[in-house]
């Protein structure tokens, strides 16, 4: 894949700036590679479907419940009776 570079100007307050250099350099990483890795990170596509393993596929439906049972109730008296 062929990448073609760009300058880019930001302005940053210089504290902000200062600490970054020094992360930058404890990491021995540009400052440059900092902002581009973190910038490729939140604009990652998440994945659109997550594979099921075999375990959990052979798990799904074992266990029929009302169709009115209270996910939200039985959890909360779970989590009273616990922390009591």
């Amino acid at each position: 894949m062929l990448t073609m570079e760009t300058k880019l100007t930001l302005r940053l307050n210089k504290r902000v700036i200062d600490k970054a250099k020094d992360y930058a350099h404890n990491h021995n990483i540009s400052l440059s590679k900092v902002v581009e890795s973190y910038l490729e990170s939140i604009t990652k596509q998440k994945a659109v479907a997550t594979e099921i393993s075999p375990l959990v596929e052979s798990l799904s439906g074992v266990i029929q419940l009302d169709e009115n049972f209270n996910f939200r109730k039985d959890y909360s008296n779970h989590l009273a009776e616990k922390y009591k």
